[in-house]
C-alpha cells in the first residue's frame, strides 16, 4: 500500500498472524495445558486436546502518514481482530505491527468504557487513557458534551446506555484528543442519520492531515472515503489497491455467487418555481449543524407527497415536493436555492438547484423579502434506511458563489421499500421484455 521512507509510514504491519486454540469442553483446556507434557516425560506420542483456528494469516501491509484505508471483506474474515492488534489491545501469534503516531480508536461498543462508571466518568477515564491530562479533559469536556448531544444521560451508569449512545460518546472521546491516526470500526452503523453525518464530517476534516483506518461492510461509504483498501478474505490479504479496484472486485465475487444485477436510476428534471412574499413559520432543524454569511435564511421546509402530506417514510419511487421557505436580509442579485438528498453516511445521492432552471439570473431579491422556492421531481426507490435533505441559499452562479445558509440535515425520513432496491437509488423500468429468436 506504500512504499514510502519508514519516517512517512503511519502504520507498518509484518508478517502478523494470530491463531486461536479451540476447545470442544472446558476440561480440554486444563488437559492441553498438562498432557502433551506428561505424555512427552511418558515417551507417549503428541496428542492436542484443542483446535487451531488461524484468525489472521501472515499479513502483510503499510500505510502512509495521512491515508485513508478502507479494510473490507466477509464476517470472519479478520477485520476486527486485524485492528485490535493494531491498536495494542489483542497480542499477535507471529509477526509485529510499527505504529507512528497516536492512535485513537473506536471499536467493538463499549470498548474502553466501565459500564458502572457514568458517562462524564467513562470520558475522564477514556481521554486520559488516551493521553490527556486532568486539566486538558476539564478544558475540553464541554466541547465532548456537545459533540455527543446525550444531555442528562451523561450522569447515568453507561451500562444503562442504548448502543447509539455508547457511539456518540465514544467517538466524541476520540475527536477531542489530538490523535495522529484514527481507527474506526463498523460501530458506526448503529449511530442515527443525524450523528452518523456529524462523524463523516468530522472524519472528512480530519483527513485533510490525519491518518484513518475505516472497517466498513459498506462498500460505498469505503469507496467514499478511502484513498486505498484492503481485502481481507479468510484471514489474508487477498487484495490491496486503490478502494474503487478493491470494492469492485469484492462486489463482483458477490454478485458472482449470487447473480444478483447492480441497477441505478439517474433523477427526472425538476419542476422549480419561486413564489415570494409569503408568510414565514420559524422551526427548529435536526441537530445536523448550519453555516453561512447570513444574508438569507431558511425558515421552514416542507417535503409533501401528492396529498400534500408530511412526509417521513417512503415505500417506494414516488412524486415529491420541497417547499424552501427564505427570508432575506441582504440583497441578491442571482439567487441560487439547492438542495441535496444523502444517505446515513453522508454520501449523495441526488439533488438539483435553481442555476439548472435558468433562475439565478433572473431572480434578484432585496433585503426583507420572503419566498417560498418549490421543486417537485420524482423521488427514486431507496434502500432501506433513513436519509436527510441538506439546503442551500446562496448568491452567483453554479461555479462562484456566495452561501448564505447551508443546513445540514433540514429534514430527515425513512425509506422501507416493499421491494428490495440494487444500487443507491432503485431503476424504475416501464417494462422489461424477453424476444426470443
Amino acid at each position: 500500500m506504500s512504499s514510502k521512507p519508514s519516517d512517512e509510514i503511519a502504520i507498518k504491519v509484518t508478517g502478523v498472524s494470530k491463531i486461536y486454540q479451540v476447545y470442544e469442553q472446558p476440561i480440554d483446556r486444563l488437559k492441553q495445558g498438562i498432557a502433551p507434557k506428561l505424555r512427552q516425560l511418558l515417551g507417549l506420542p503428541k496428542k492436542d486436546y484443542c483446535r487451531n483456528f488461524v484468525s489472521l494469516d501472515n499479513i502483510d501491509f503499510s500505510i502512509s502518514k495521512g491515508e485513508t484505508v478502507g479494510i473490507i471483506g466477509r464476517n470472519g474474515a479478520g477485520k476486527s481482530t486485524l485492528l485490535q492488534i493494531i491498536c495494542g489491545t489483542l497480542q499477535p501469534t507471529a509477526g509485529r505491527v510499527e505504529v507512528n503516531g497516536k492512535v485513537a480508536a473506536l471499536l467493538e461498543l463499549g470498548a474502553g468504557f466501565n459500564p458502572e462508571f457514568t458517562g462524564r466518568e467513562n470520558v475522564y477515564m477514556n481521554a486520559s487513557i488516551l493521553g490527556l491530562t486532568e486539566e486538558q479533559i476539564d478544558d475540553r469536556y464541554e466541547s465532548i458534551a456537545a459533540f455527543a448531544d446525550i444531555g442528562e444521560y451523561l450522569g447515568q451508569p453507561v451500562k444503562t446506555y442504548s448502543s447509539g449512545m455508547y457511539v456518540r460518546l465514544a467517538f466524541a472521546v476520540i475527536t477531542h484528543v489530538d490523535a495522529d491516526i484514527l481507527v474506526i470500526d463498523e460501530a458506526l452503523a448503529v449511530g442515527d442519520a443525524f450523528f452518523t453525518q456529524k462523524c463523516m464530517r468530522f472524519l472528512r476534516d480530519f483527513m485533510q492531515t490525519g491518518t484513518v483506518l475505516f472497517v466498513s461492510h459498506d462498500i460505498a461509504s469505503v469507496t467514499s472515503l478511502c484513498s486505498s483498501a484492503l481485502l481481507l478474505k479468510q484471514g489474508r490479504v487477498e487484495m490491496d489497491s486503490s478502494a474503487k479496484q478493491v470494492a469492485e472486485h469484492y462486489l463482483e465475487e458477490l454478485y458472482r455467487e449470487h447473480q444478483d444485477v447492480d441497477e441505478v436510476k439517474v433523477l427526472d428534471d425538476s419542476d422549480v418555481s419561486i413564489t415570494k412574499n409569503v408568510d414565514v413559520q420559524n422551526v427548529e432543524f435536526g441537530s445536523g449543524g448550519s453555516f453561512g454569511t447570513g444574508g438569507a435564511q431558511i425558515k421552514n421546509v416542507q417535503f409533501l407527497n401528492q396529498e400534500n402530506s408530511d412526509i417521513t417514510w417512503v415505500s417506494g419511487a414516488i412524486s415529491v415536493k420541497l417547499i424552501v421557505n427564505v427570508v432575506v436580509f441582504s440583497d441578491i442579485e442571482n439567487l441560487i436555492v439547492g438542495f441535496i438528498v444523502r444517505d446515513k453516511l453522508g454520501q449523495e445521492l441526488l439533488g438539483h438547484n435553481t442555476t439548472k432552471k435558468g433562475l439565478a439570473s433572473k431572480e434578484a431579491l432585496n433585503a426583507g423579502d420572503k419566498f417560498d422556492c418549490s421543486f417537485k421531481f420524482v423521488l427514486p426507490a431507496l434502500p432501506r434506511g433513513d436519509y436527510t435533505i441538506t439546503l442551500a441559499i446562496a448568491d452567483g452562479d453554479a461555479w462562484d458563489n456566495v452561501q448564505h445558509h447551508w443546513v445540514h440535515a433540514a429534514k430527515i425520513f425513512t425509506s422501507v421499500p416493499e421491494e428490495p432496491v440494487y444500487g443507491m437509488v432503485g431503476l424504475s423500468l416501464p417494462e422489461i421484455k424477453i424476444d426470443r429468436f
